[in-house]
């Protein structure tokens, strides 16, 4: 293959092996395996999981069985937290949109992308098809096909230097989930092109959702875990692909991006693992609130004010969160419209000192108090020129007695430079896994295999504890 991006992204992909990772990338790559696999079955929870599994024939048994046999001549996946199975595809679809749906799940703030979200659901729908022929996978490989999607996606998502115009999740995390699959199934390097081309075909996803606050958002996500899954099929079967799918006059980069620069992020591969520089959730809103959030519940801690004694919050920061989750306060919002509402986000931290997926249920969202503590909530827009900078965020409280108080964040909690402790990741699980729309049981032995996931030599029945516990 001549030496172009995607040849070299390509080779990355396909060559990488678990040897070549350092433990720290180890480490990390099953910490946020751990992360997503609790945010997704805590996804089952949401409303729009019914109607999108209508949409998508898998409703399944009524009585909750799981199914038996094999849909398209392959063998079922799970559907993350329901206690059923699907066929691999649609089963990617759905347990995707559970990751992202509440807007809890990891991200790599630089590239703005949760890439995560988009292949790993792809990975464990191949563990689950292998395991049912009998073709175990082992942590260590599964690790290793983690390491090669998040740095495909996340050197994409590096490489813009402009401001969102396509939701990054779902189109570099498309592009992320096909180097992960293609890793795992083997694939050469002229192989792994190939599926790059087919997922280019199928790339989709606009930031409309998000400036409406819609659950289209997620499904974008969706969408493309499930392409990426016909991506390495259509390369097995041998369909023509492309040449040129990320740099070519119409490739991703030139087309959805625009302006680009990706020649020194693809010498980094293989030096810097992105899997290191991913950050947590701690809270579940969009990771453009967390300033505000943790801003906002330092300064009551250092100073114990309540929500009566609030005249105005101001949050000011980048254009970036601006632009995430700089929206009016609604008197009856949407769920995926209050995740990604600094002003409502806020109200809650007010209301109950903290924000939990709990808080976006019906009766939470028609809250008036809500509504009314909201309209304290501004946010303006600094002159940090970095279209895609997350930070600094500087929350600022004006109290009734006329004290001002004020917090600056260089770097959020939870990003790489600040990590949460094993203690803090632990309860983030067990809450998760308590939503799950099905009794998952008692999480700790899930937490322990995944603890140990790189000595298993078939993870296929630790990651079955997802379906239901």
């Amino acid at each position: 293959m001549p030496e172009n991006a995607e040849t070299r992204l390509a080779q990355h992909a396909a060559t990488l092996a678990f040897e070549r990772l350092p433990a720290s990338a180890v480490n990390c790559a099953k910490v946020f395996i751990t992360d997503t696999l609790s945010v997704g079955v805590a996804g089952s929870r949401v409303p729009e999981v019914q109607p999108l599994m209508s949409a998508l024939g898998q409703s399944g048994d009524p009585s909750g069985r799981q199914s038996s046999g094999h849909f398209g001549g392959q063998p079922p996946v799970g559907l993350w937290g329901h206690g059923r199975q699907a066929d691999p595809a649609q089963a990617i679809l759905l347990n995707a949109y559970q990751v992202h749906c509440q807007e809890f799940d990891c991200l790599h703030e630089g590239a703005v992308l949760h890439a995560m979200a988009t292949l790993l659901p792809v990975l464990v729908a191949q563990v689950q098809v292998s395991s049912a022929l009998s073709m175990p996978t082992s942590g260590r490989a599964f690790i290793a096909a983690v390491a090669a999607g998040v740095d495909v996606a996340c050197t994409l998502g590096l490489s813009a230097n402009r401001g969102l115009r396509f939701f990054r999740p779902a189109t570099s995390g498309g592009f992320g989930a096909v180097a992960a699959l293609a890793n795992l199934r083997g694939f050469s390097p002229e192989q792994t092109l190939s599926a790059l081309g087919h997922q280019l075909a199928q790339t989709s996803g606009t930031m409309q959702g998000h400036t409406e606050g819609s659950v289209i958002l997620p499904l974008q996500v969706g969408l493309n875990a499930r392409a990426a899954w016909l991506s390495c099929a259509l390369t097995e079967a041998g369909f023509p692909s492309l040449q040129q799918p990320i740099t070519g006059k119409f490739g991703y980069l030139p087309l959805f991006e625009g302006d680009f620069e990706i020649e020194a992020l693809l010498d980094e591969l293989g030096v810097r693992w992105r899997v290191q520089e991913l950050s947590h959730k701690p809270f579940a809103s969009g990771r453009a609130c967390h300033g505000g959030v943790e801003g906002l519940m330092a300064l009551r801690a250092e100073h114990g004010f309540d929500a009566e004694d609030l005249v105005a919050v101001t949050v000011k920061g980048p254009l970036l969160i601006n632009h995430l989750v700089n929206r009016p306060p609604l008197a009856q919002p949407s769920a995926n419209y209050a995740r990604l509402c600094m002003p409502y986000v806020l109200a809650k931290v007010l209301q109950h000192g903290e924000i939990d997926p709990t808080h976006y249920d019906v009766q939470a969202l028609n809250d008036k108090r809500t509504f009314e503590l909201a309209q304290k909530v501004k946010m303006v827009t600094d002159d940090n020129p970095d279209p895609n900078a997350f930070v600094p965020q500087t929350v600022t409280v004006e109290l009734r007695d006329g004290t001002t108080l004020t917090k600056r964040l260089e770097q959020v909690l939870a990003s790489p430079s600040r990590r949460l402790d094993k203690a803090a990741r632990d309860r983030k699980f067990k809450r998760c896994w308590s939503l799950s729309a099905t009794d998952m049981g008692c999480p700790q032995a899930m937490l322990d295999g995944l603890e140990r996931f790189d000595e298993l030599e078939d993870v296929g029945p630790l990651l079955g504890f997802c379906v239901a516990g």
